[in-house]
């Protein structure tokens, strides 16, 4: 199956057999070791804490951290890789826990961070030491960055932190988060980040959340209650913090697109084979001109998509960070497109794709999350409206 990966990919001219090989690693240890514990994993709506570890010593928690760090200094075709093959391991949740401690909660210290911060945060986080989380959305403030309201307030050599964020993904048990705060005026200038460890005193889990998919990653309400950090573990400039969130958002954002739309070829292959196989009136449904062209045109409509996510990352290969045009349609395009093919898969199913226990029923109510996550598509919308001068 790793072979059939590489011979989908092999005429894209951005890969190279190291590229390959680095396929090849990521998509065995996604279909032999993750995929058989799918169901349980799902089931007990938890993946165990080794998980991270393994894909630590595979070095795909540092693809492109410098070797100085515990990484493995490669580019960002190397983490394109990671994100398509990840959705091989048969639970979207796993594969947005990972990315998220990989690509989401972490990258900004690389970019911003000191070397305390490097060494104390970054790389036990690479190594699979310490688990991360991202804590930006808040009871009232979602999409809404601006208007968070937890507060840390200097006091000496401390800031004082008090209260809440939520749909927290690795909240239940993350060893530090990316946590924004407000250290100044309301709006978008009082706004910082600082590196939370979750050992401080004063912080809880108040709340494990239970969600329509993606069940087998802990999603989490936390509060903070006069707690106490050091001032070192600023991240960056005081009062910055929402202008790297943002940035830190692009980042998030392609790895989520290609995730997305590598999650809905998985979809749709796995209805294709299923539909070879499957028989009705004497003749396998491939027999049947109305699923051959559904098929077909879902095959065009994710290639689009991917070809839109590989433009986005050559543009941020060749300098461009932000790419905010190309990474806010590819995470338009990808997430809208993923519900749909996810839905006309799962209708091609039938009876069984309407059973909890198909991959394919796992693909559709997971995939709902990707037109809310990391920015709705309405806010995609209006970005692109900003971007184009409408």
């Amino acid at each position: 199956m790793a072979d059939m990966q590489n011979q989908r990919y092999r005429h894209y001219p951005q890969f190279t057999e190291e590229h390959d090989a680095l396929r090849k690693t990521v998509h065995d240890w996604c279909v032999n070791r993750l995929h058989p514990h799918a169901e349980a994993w799902e089931a007990a709506r938890l993946f165990p804490r080794e998980i991270f570890k393994e894909a630590a010593d595979l070095g795909l928690l540092g693809i492109r951290v410098p070797e100085e760090y515990g990484g493995l200094g490669l580019d960002w075709w190397f983490t394109t890789v990671w994100a398509e093959e990840l959705a091989h391991c048969g639970m979207a949740g796993l594969g947005m826990a990972l990315l998220v401690q990989s690509d989401m909660a972490t990258p900004v210290i690389g970019e911003i961070g000191d070397d305390y911060h490097k060494r104390n945060f970054w790389q036990p986080a690479v190594q699979g030491d310490a688990i991360a989380a991202l804590g930006v959305t808040e009871p009232d403030a979602g999409s809404d960055v601006a208007s968070i309201r937890t507060t840390a307030v200097r006091d000496g050599d401390d800031f004082v932190i008090n209260g809440a964020k939520t749909y927290i993904t690795n909240g239940t048990r993350a060893d530090f988060i990316t946590l924004a705060v407000r250290t100044g005026e309301a709006g978008y200038g009082g706004i910082s980040l600082v590196l939370f460890p979750t050992n401080t005193k004063g912080y809880r889990v108040t709340r494990k959340l239970e969600k329509i998919g993606n069940h087998c990653s802990d999603t989490a309400e936390i509060a903070f209650e006069d707690c106490r950090i050091p001032v070192r573990n600023l991240l960056g400039m005081e009062n910055m913090g929402f202008y790297y969130i943002m940035q830190n958002f692009q980042g998030e954002r392609l790895v989520g697109s290609l995730s997305t739309i590598s999650a809905a070829q998985r979809c749709l292959d796995l209805t294709v084979q299923y539909c070879r196989d499957r028989s009705a009136f004497n003749k396998p449904l491939t027999g049947f001109q109305t699923v051959r062209h559904l098929l077909v045109q879902l095959e065009a409509e994710i290639e689009a998509g991917r070809q839109l996510c590989y433009r986005a990352v050559q543009l941020v290969e060749a300098g461009d960070d932000m790419a905010i045009r190309e990474i806010s349609m590819a995470k338009l395009i990808c997430g809208e497109l993923a519900n749909r093919v996810a839905d006309r898969c799962l209708q091609l199913h039938g009876g069984m794709g309407y059973m909890a226990e198909t991959e394919v029923s796992r693909i559709w109510r997971d995939a709902r999350l990707i037109t809310i996550g990391g920015g709705t598509s309405a806010i995609m919308r209006e970005i692109l409206t900003k971007v184009q001068g409408i």
